[in-house]
């Protein structure tokens, strides 16, 4: 079974349409699991009526606002799925989505060296995200997907749920965002992913959105952006990459009251001729 998983905060008047493409759904070995992060709006109410109507497997659990990655924690925490599908509130999929997930993940079943599979996510114009690059099948880690092939555009991944309750989001107090490439990279070190040339997942951006106000985000979040940042530095790609991973490491370790020496033990002193670049980045931010 799969366990589609979507975090949700203040969506309850778009969270109808990803009902919706799941109720279109070919294959229905599903659950649906729901972490409403402490949402305001009638979002509690909305998910009530889809059980209520009782179409497909809904479990819906609400937490003090605390974030997506904790939500995402939680629902891996909860899920009953062999499979982990992080689908945001305001997307949708496709109706073979699940059907596609599935007879990909068939193929790799039994190589405990992949974490799962896949897909590729869409604008709801049907254009994908990123740049075309017909690959059809490509089994490698995302370190690899991302900077070895250069394939652009976020994807639609599916993990084996045991594999993720291995590789938990740091909850840092007082910190509200955690990039979800943090753990995929982590999980790139011992495992492959199988990525398929299928679309499966519909998205826009939307103006109120994660994605519209990263930068600031990230700013708010320093520890757990510098820990993505110096990990990226220290990781197995392209020389040019590592470089930016170091100046976008300072730039954001501007935000942190962690002295100094712990920020230069945390990523080592040759990101330092970076520094300076960090730190008009850094400025620019402030004034955005």
């Amino acid at each position: 079974m799969v366990t589609i998983f979507t975090p949700t905060y203040n969506r309850a008047y778009i969270i109808g349409k990803l009902y919706g493409s799941l109720l279109e759904q070919t294959d229905r070995n599903f659950e649906w699991l729901i972490v409403d992060d402490g949402s305001t709006d009638n979002t509690r109410e909305q998910i009530g009526s889809f059980i209520r109507e009782d179409r497909i497997s809904i479990r819906y659990f609400r937490q003090e606002n605390g974030g997506k990655h904790r939500a995402i924690n939680r629902g891996v925490r909860e899920a009953a799925g062999e499979l982990f599908f992080i689908v945001d509130s305001d997307d949708q999929l496709t109706p073979e989505a699940v059907a596609r997930i599935v007879y990909h993940y068939e193929t790799v079943r039994e190589d405990k060296t992949f974490a799962g599979v896949c897909g590729l996510k869409a604008y709801f114009s049907g254009e994908k995200v990123g740049r075309e690059s017909d690959f059809g099948i490509l089994d490698c880690n995302a370190l690899d997907y991302r900077f070895k092939y250069a394939i652009k555009g976020d994807m639609a991944e599916v993990f084996r749920t045991g594999i993720l309750r291995e590789y938990p989001f740091p909850e840092i107090e007082g910190e509200k965002f955690c990039p979800e490439g943090l753990i995929w990279n982590r999980i790139a070190r011992k495992y492959r992913l199988r990525y398929f040339y299928e679309k499966i997942y519909l998205c826009d951006y939307l103006p109120d959105g994660l994605t519209a106000g990263i930068v600031k985000l990230r700013m708010k979040s320093p520890l757990t952006s510098m820990t993505y940042y110096s990990e990226l530095y220290h990781s197995p790609i392209p020389f040019l990459q590592r470089m930016k991973a170091a100046v976008n490491y300072w730039r954001f370790a501007f935000c942190s009251d962690r002295y100094f020496s712990a920020k230069i033990r945390q990523i080592g002193f040759c990101s330092l001729p970076l520094f300076p670049i960090g730190f008009l980045l850094h400025l620019k931010d402030k004034r955005s």
